[in-house]
């Protein structure tokens, strides 16, 4: 069987693209292939495995822009020599530029952060991103294959990055059922009680870095300021995700921060919805966790994992993340139906569970194999 080099900054079960890439190394595994893994980071039981070998590129002071350039080399070194033999090569974005494959799982150029935090700062940010977006365009437009992860991320590498159209295939990502799945009652209060949360109310969960402006974590907030002031509502938050920052001190005991959490099985069992008001996300793979673990999950309409919802859960769409107000009609409108958005997910969950990610990289691996 042709030998696999992939090239990514970490292949682990925490965040979305790093259990994308984690599912993948572990497919090929599974199926015989040698594979080798050019990465800052990978997950123990991939290491540990004969015919899987990680080449550990070092991230100097914990940065992931100083890791990028040595990233770079090493993939371009071990993707030579394995293209040599034969082998295939699998890169994500523009961490690596060489012609081979590409999994595109964000799109540098679709999204333009806000730069706060000083003029110092600010300097900082436009560095980076100006060498994210040249090291993007670059590696797409030089790749034969370009694999994204929804139809917005493909009509992003088009319109943005001027991409041909034939060179892209859109891969929904899969899931991992026996993680995510419906669990009963007794399951829910177990995990609040391991959690600290409380047992009785209805919880709301969000899930990512409150730093992280793209993720709409400051919307959020300021929709549950304007919620909390109705003494008739008693749903709680849970926020997953490190940074909590100030805001950890606004609406306590009605805001639970949790910190970073690699359980999330877990918290998603004790929460009755998610809530993701993200300004970009490509696809956004924690709401599609949360879908298969069976609560409602409301997010951008313009994400990814919104192109999955059918035309009954429209209204868990946010049409304008901007708008706290919105949200909160939303989420006043969930209030009231509970178990009826709950058990209207159903059927949803359902489908997404049943694609695994065993199905969606080995659609993956059959469009690469085609290629060459």
């Amino acid at each position: 069987m042709k030998p696999y080099v992939l090239v990514s900054g970490d292949f682990v079960q925490t965040g979305g693209m790093d259990v994308a890439n984690y599912w993948l190394a572990r497919h090929l595994s599974d199926r015989g292939h040698e594979v080798h893994l050019v990465a800052h980071r990978v997950a123990g039981d991939l290491a540990q495995r004969s015919n899987i070998c990680f080449h550990r590129v070092h991230k100097p002071l914990r940065s992931s822009f100083l890791g990028e350039p040595l990233l770079d080399r090493a993939g371009r070194y071990w993707a030579g020599l394995i293209a040599k033999r034969g082998g295939r090569v699998v890169a994500n974005g523009g961490n690596c530029k060489f012609r081979g494959s590409n999994w595109v799982h964000y799109v540098h150029a679709a999204y333009q952060p806000s730069a706060t935090g000083g003029l110092v700062r600010g300097l900082k940010c436009s560095m980076q991103r100006r060498f994210y977006l040249a090291s993007e365009r670059r590696a797409l437009l030089d790749a034969n294959l370009i694999i994204a992860n929804s139809a917005r991320t493909r009509s992003d590498l088009i319109n943005r990055l001027s991409v041909h159209p034939d060179r892209i295939r859109t891969v929904y990502y899969g899931a991992d059922a026996d993680a995510f799945h419906p669990r009963s009652i007794e399951a829910k209060q177990q995990s609040r009680k391991t959690l600290g949360l409380p047992a009785a109310p209805p919880v709301v969960l969000f899930v990512g870095s409150m730093a992280d402006a793209r993720k709409g974590f400051s919307v959020l907030i300021e929709a549950w300021k304007r919620l909390c002031a109705d003494p008739n509502w008693d749903v709680h938050l849970a926020v997953a995700g490190a940074n909590s920052g100030p805001a950890a001190k606004i609406l306590e005991p009605r805001v639970h921060f949790l910190g970073f959490r690699d359980d999330i099985p877990q918290v998603l069992t004790a929460c009755d919805a998610l809530v993701s008001p993200a300004r970009y996300e490509a696809y956004g793979l924690a709401v599609h966790e949360a879908l298969c673990s069976g609560l409602p999950a409301f997010v951008t309409a313009d994400a990814g994992v919104a192109e999955r919802y059918p035309a009954d859960l429209q209204h868990l769409l946010l049409t304008n993340p901007e708008d706290p107000a919105d949200l909160c009609a939303r989420l006043l409108r969930w209030r009231g139906c509970i178990d009826q958005d709950r058990a209207g997910i159903s059927e949803l969950s359902q489908k997404l569970r049943s694609r695994t990610w065993d199905h969606a990289c080995a659609e993956m691996v059959d469009l690469i194999e085609a290629v060459g």
